[in-house]
């Protein structure tokens, strides 16, 4: 076994998931869609009825008891027939491994007959009721039921080689040195212009060129990776709000307001929940 097959196999250990939303809808509204890039992961099972799906460039037609995953980031146009529409059991979510994300925003629709359609339905119910009720640990079963999708989507749709793949991406190690500069440099301004220079790319071609290999803009990552360095400080640290929001360069008015955007509560709360 080569490195790179060693190195996916330890892929998953450093795999992170996360559910924001899951639904079961029926019905013409809410399918068809034009060009758009989602900054999530969708994750489709079709239990009825018929449609396309064009996933940057190239067409597709689910059908009934398959599986798809649309790449965070990707164009998406959808359709279904207004006569007989899809019924779909759908999951939006976030995959990452440490720094990169799962599926790469410029890859094509994954795909799958399923072979247990039942299993999925009944695991996408349980997904439904455990989003919808909540609870301490609604959250773990969530993840082991997005995995468990996940992993019957890519191998019972060949994608046999997704790891090891991954692992053979080469602009990951393009971008490689760009975020370990935003990782040093949280605390200072960013500059587009710096970090196309590390790339030794135009602004213009960096921006999408980013977006490509990690599904959102350079500035997103950036105010993403602020707000996940304010949640370890805020549980870990002792400093003060406007302590915390000057070691990362922001006025505290500003750095509140990024702050209760990202999470959904103010600083003063994360710190109370998080002790």
């Amino acid at each position: 076994m080569n490195e790179t097959e060693l190195l996916a196999g330890r892929l998953p250990e450093s795999l992170t998931v996360t559910v924001t939303h899951v639904q079961l809808k029926s019905g013409f509204p809410g399918w068809n869609r034009t060009e758009l890039a989602p900054s999530f992961n969708r994750l489709y099972f079709i239990s009825q009825g018929e449609g396309s799906v064009i996933i940057n460039g190239e067409t597709y037609y689910p059908q009934q008891n398959q599986l798809m995953i649309m790449p965070a980031g990707s164009s998406q146009t959808t359709f279904t027939a207004p006569d007989n529409p899809y019924t779909r059991y759908f999951c939006h979510f976030d995959a990452q491994v440490g720094e990169w994300p799962l599926f790469h925003a410029g890859s094509k629709l994954f795909i799958s007959d399923v072979q247990d359609p039942e299993y999925v339905r009944t695991t996408f119910e349980s997904m439904i009721d455990l989003f919808q009720a909540g609870g301490p640990f609604a959250g773990l079963r969530l993840q082991a039921g997005l995995l468990n999708l996940l992993a019957c989507c890519l191998e019972e749709g060949g994608y046999r080689d997704f790891l090891k793949d991954y692992m053979q991406f080469t602009e990951r190690e393009k971008l490689a040195g760009v975020l370990k500069y935003i990782q040093e440099h949280l605390h200072e301004p960013i500059e587009i212009e710096t970090l196309a220079d590390i790339v030794h790319l135009h602004p213009n071609y960096f921006i999408p060129y980013f977006k490509k290999i990690m599904g959102i803009t350079p500035m997103h990552y950036v105010q993403r990776k602020r707000m996940e360095e304010a949640k370890r400080l805020l549980t870990y640290t002792d400093e003060s709000i406007a302590e915390i929001a000057e070691r990362l360069g922001m006025q505290l008015a500003h750095f509140s307001r990024q702050f209760k955007g990202h999470t959904g509560i103010s600083p003063t709360a994360y710190r109370a929940c998080t002790r």
